[in-house]
Formats: C-alpha cells, structure tokens, sequence
C-alpha cells in the first residue's frame, strides 16, 4: 500500500529470470556417433510437413521458408512476454537405451532439450543470433521409460529463433498401447474445499485424469493430485485414468472422501459480504486526514495504516497518531480509543495493519519473531483492536535458495512470520480477526515462478506468500489480494491478464478460489481458499494507485465470479457465489473521490 498517490512497483522478475538461467546454462555436449541399428524416431523434424507431430505453446509456431538449412522449410517460434515458445513432440523410446538429440538452431538463446526420460534430463543452449549452429546432448532412458518429450524453446523478451533439422537417433519404441487401469487410489489429505489423491503408477503412462461424480476436474502429470474449490463438509466420488498417446484407459474403482468442516478464523461476526478499506492514521498525503469517527458505515473492516517496525529486522512494530503538524485535525489518543469502540458496538471490525511500503519486516531471527508478537498484542491491547492485517511489500518476504516446497517452507522469514501470527491466534481465539494483503508478485505469480527457481536467477520473492497463506489457511479471516499496481499476471487460461478492467480481477480472484500447480508442478498444488476467506483488493480512485478499476468493470467482475455471467473471454472454475466482498485502498482515498467506491459497493449488494 502507498503512502503516496500512484506509483509503479511491479518486480523485474523477468530480467532477474534471464540473467541467472543464461549464466546457469550447459555447454554444449559432445555426443557419440548414432549406432548403425539406431534411426531417427522424430516426426517431421525438418518441417517438410508444417508443424505435423509438434505442439508449440500458445501457438508461438509456424514454419518459414527462410532463413532454413535444408529443404523447403524450418520452425520459426516467437517467445513473447514471458513465454518462451516451446515447441515439442513426444516420442515413444525404449527402457535402458540411449540415444542421440540433435538440431540446428539460429537465433538469441535457443534451447533443445528431453524430458520423462526417467533417469536425468537434458537440455542444451546456444547464443547464435546470425548463423545456424548444432546443438547435440544425449541422454540414457530408464527401466521403464517407454515415451520422452523431445523440445526446443528459446527465452523471454528475445526475438524469433529458428529450427531445422531436429533429429533423435536410437532404438525405436514399441507401438504405444492404452495403459492399464491405476490401482491404489486413496486419499492422502483432506482440507475444508480440498481432496489430495494418490494412486499407483501406471507402466507406459504418459498422465493421469482425475474424474469427481464421473466429470474430469484435474489432470497429473505423476500418481497424484489435488481437487481443490470444494464444499465444506461434502462427501465426494472420485475416480482416476492412466493416458498416453495411445489413449485414455477406463477408470478406476472410486474413492470417496468428505471434506472437513469450514475454519476460516472462527466466528469473526463479518457480514455475508464485506467492505475492507484502509484508514491512514499514523501519516497523512495527498488524500488528507480522516478521523475514525468520520469513517461511513459501509466499511465492514478498517485497517489501521500502518505499524512499522523500528527496523527492517528488529521485530519490533510501532504505532501512533499521525502528529499534528502534519495532519491538524487529528484526533486525540482519548478520541481516537472512543471512535474504535464506537464502530466495534456498530459491528465493525478495526485491526492494526502491519507493513505497507515503507514498513519493512523481516523476521530472520526467533529474537525478531517474539518482539513482533509482543509489540503487536502491545497495539492490539492499547487500542482494543479485532485483530491484524499483515501488509508486508517491499522485500520482507523472500525464499532461501533451495526452499522449493511452499508446504513446506524453510526460510526463516516466512517460517519465524507463521509461527508468530498463530502465537497471535493462539492468544486471542477464535474471535481473532486475520487479513492479508499480498501483491500479485507474491501470490499469483508463483503460478509460473516459485522463489529464486530450479536454477536459481529468479526473484527469491516470486509467489513468497503461498507458503504463508498455505500454513494460515485454517486461521485466515480474509485474504484480499493487491490487484493494482501490478504487471501482467499468468492466470489459470495461461493467458496474460493486465490490470484495470473487470477480467484482471476475474482471473486473479479465480486463482484463489480454484487452486493451481506452484511453478507449473502438478505434484505441488496451492488448494484454492473457501470464497468467503477471499475479497478483491482495488484502488479507491485514480490518484490511489496504478490500475484503478470503474464501477462498472467492478460490478462485471463480481458478476462473473458471484454469478458467472459478464465474464467475457475468461471462464471460472467455479460459480463463487460467496465470495466475501472488496478491499480498497484506501477510505482516505475514497473520502477524496466522493465516496464513489463504497457507494458502489452498497448499491451493487444492496446496503
């Protein structure tokens, strides 16, 4: 959240991406001769035939007629935004074999590559912007690996790169057959809206469909997967199929599963649907000062702005009037307590927010982490308050290298904030009232991006709320993502979303809700929140930052997810009919703008 009107934060992640994984990138191999009993096994791999037998993402092919090495034509394939135009072919081999991947590329970091080899995965690279240059690796496959992808991809924000004559030499495969039934499928994990599966792997599977009452709703990769956006104590069936190029083999015998009963923090009191806004307290800008009496009655929570540490890593969170020098019609300490009171009497709930631009946390040490929980109960006593709203921005939250599992974080920062907001929890109850407020960088984004990545060179703070929400999910009251002030963002089409109209906040929101597979692995899913845990997070007005939203764009969102119509391109995975409600920054801004967000919000859901 800004002190001031609008600013542009969004991350660079993109370059920090590139530079790492070029500097992290294998030379070139030096491969043996094909034997004389090896043949080619690609498909069309000198493009005679267009793009017959290859699958490039998001359409990101074509074949040219120049530049080309040999015959009538190549692969050209455009990376853009931060799609890097994979082109692959999945290609049935034989177990323990080896066998020989070569192509001739041109173009700005070209990329070939082999994947499902079961045992280790290979890819090259080259930089050879002007002329044509083979790439060769080799790769040995498993015991039981009877299919591999084969793929070429080049890299984010470069140009065309072109293909031709792509070759895989060695033993060819048997003809591919429909895999077995899969056996063994049991529940491993159950949450109030989530089911984790498991099951037996299945010889000559190339994936797994994951069907609920007879209608597929995942798709695996591996012998497991989750069903996430489900119904609070519901028994539901489930059943699982082996694929591969061949087909799809029948299903399995079901399981049955009942999901737990809501949590959410407790019975916190909030109305079906809620209006958030932050109240700046402790400072004043170019919206003006605004006394907690004077707050309308159509905010449901006020976040107090902001508590701040004395430093970045002390642990230690202050909080106070703004002075009257800067905002003269302060109330006083006296006043301010009574206002709180008053509003809590009205139903409303006042929390202390934690964070914001300015104010930076980073829990590094135990040391840190007991002096956040007792400065925070301090606050929360002092001022009589519901509860907190964590708002750490900036780099207070980030991932250790190595820390590539969300449900099970390791980095100190993120397990020392955990431990204390259930400190904090545990303390005050059930009544205890716990909202957040990420930016899309650090939530949504782990979609494509999960901390500094396999290879390292991605921003460490890349999707570093996940494992936060994840460890809190059961305590959480409300989580209303920052959608403003943000880059594009990946959703679940795989299509970029961009801020400020009504599908931005569809496919943010409906990542939430739904669930979605960390950095792309399928073993790995974040389960989607309950509805009512989740609100959408704008700017009041224009001035309070980038990617302010009309009402009526506002009010085509909320139908989409609440009603599932004015959804435009964008289809949910479900219709999230109680989906809690709106955040905003902030009510100062609001105030500004003649109360043109709230009064919308009432208007819409009928206050």
């Amino acid at each position: 959240m800004e002190r001031t009107g609008t600013v542009v934060r969004f991350s660079r992640l993109l370059a920090a991406c590139s530079a790492g994984l070029l500097a992290a990138g294998a030379l070139v191999a030096s491969a043996p001769a094909a034997g004389a009993a090896d043949v080619d096994l690609v498909r069309n791999g000198g493009f005679e035939a267009g793009l017959d037998g290859w699958n490039c993402a998001n359409s990101s092919g074509a074949t040219v007629t120049a530049p080309k090495r040999t015959g009538a034509s190549a692969l050209k394939a455009t990376p853009a935004g931060s799609d890097h135009a994979k082109c692959s072919q999945t290609i049935t081999v034989k177990p323990n074999s080896t066998y020989t991947l070569s192509a001739w590329v041109q173009g700005s970091y070209v990329y070939l590559g082999a994947s499902g080899t079961g045992t280790t995965d290979v890819s090259t690279w080259t930089q050879s912007p002007d002329v044509w240059k083979q790439l060769t690796t080799t790769f040995t496959t498993g015991p039981s690996t009877t299919s591999v992808s084969v793929y070429t991809h080049g890299w984010y924000g470069t140009p065309d790169y072109y293909v031709d004559d792509l070759s895989l030499f060695g033993p060819g495969g048997e003809p591919v057959v429909i895999p077995a039934v899969p056996g063994g499928l049991k529940t491993t994990a159950l949450t109030s809206t989530s089911v984790a599966l498991s099951w037996n792997a299945v010889s000559g599977a190339s994936g797994y469909h994951v069907y609920r009452g007879g209608t597929k709703v995942a798709t695996a990769t591996g012998p497991s997967a989750t069903v996430t956006g489900l119904t609070p104590s519901t028994a539901y069936s489930f059943q699982v199929t082996a694929t591969n190029a061949a087909g799809e083999s029948a299903k399995s015998a079901a399981v049955t599963a009942t999901t737990t009963e809501g949590g959410g923090g407790g019975d916190t009191g909030l109305p079906a649907r809620a209006l958030v806004g932050y109240l700046h307290s402790s400072f004043a800008n170019g919206s003006g000062y605004t006394r907690m009496a004077d707050v309308p009655d159509s905010w449901d929570v006020i976040n107090l702005a902001f508590g701040e540490p004395t430093s970045v890593t002390s642990g230690d969170i202050r909080f106070s009037l703004c002075p009257v020098a800067e905002c003269p019609n302060v109330e006083s300490e006296a006043e301010f307590k009574a206002a709180i009171k008053a509003k809590q009497a009205a139903g409303k709930k006042v929390l202390i927010s934690i964070g914001g631009q300015n104010g930076q946390v980073q829990l590094g040490s135990t040391a840190a982490r007991d002096a956040f929980v007792t400065s925070v109960s301090k606050i929360i006593d002092t001022y009589g308050l519901d509860g907190l709203d964590i708002d750490f921005e900036g780099h207070s939250l980030s991932l250790n290298t190595g820390d590539t599992d969300f449900r099970n974080p390791t980095s100190p920062v993120i397990v020392n904030l955990i431990s204390a907001v259930k400190s904090l929890k545990a303390k005050y109850g059930s009544d205890f009232v716990l909202t957040m407020a990420p930016e899309t960088f650090f939530v949504q984004l782990g979609y494509q991006f999960y901390g500094s990545g396999p290879w390292g060179g991605q921003d460490p703070r890349a999707g570093a709320y996940l494992p936060v929400i994840h460890a809190l999910r059961d305590d959480l009251t409300l989580l209303h993502v920052q959608d403003y002030n943000s880059g594009p963002i990946m959703g679940l089409d795989n299509q970029y979303h961009t801020m400020g109209g009504a599908d931005f906040h569809i496919a943010m929101t409906d990542m939430l809700l739904a669930g979605f597979p960390v950095a792309g692995d399928t073993t790995k899913v974040f389960p989607g929140l309950r509805p009512d845990q989740v609100a959408i997070g704008l700017p009041a007005s224009t001035q309070a930052g980038n990617g302010h939203t009309t009402p009526a764009e506002v009010n085509k969102a909320l139908n989409c997810l609440i009603k599932k119509t004015d959804c435009g391109s964008y289809q949910t995975h479900g219709t999230w009919s109680g989906l809690r409600g709106l955040m905003t920054w902030s009510i100062n801004w609001d105030r500004f703008n003649n109360w043109e967000f709230s009064k919308n919000f009432d208007a819409y859901f009928g206050n």
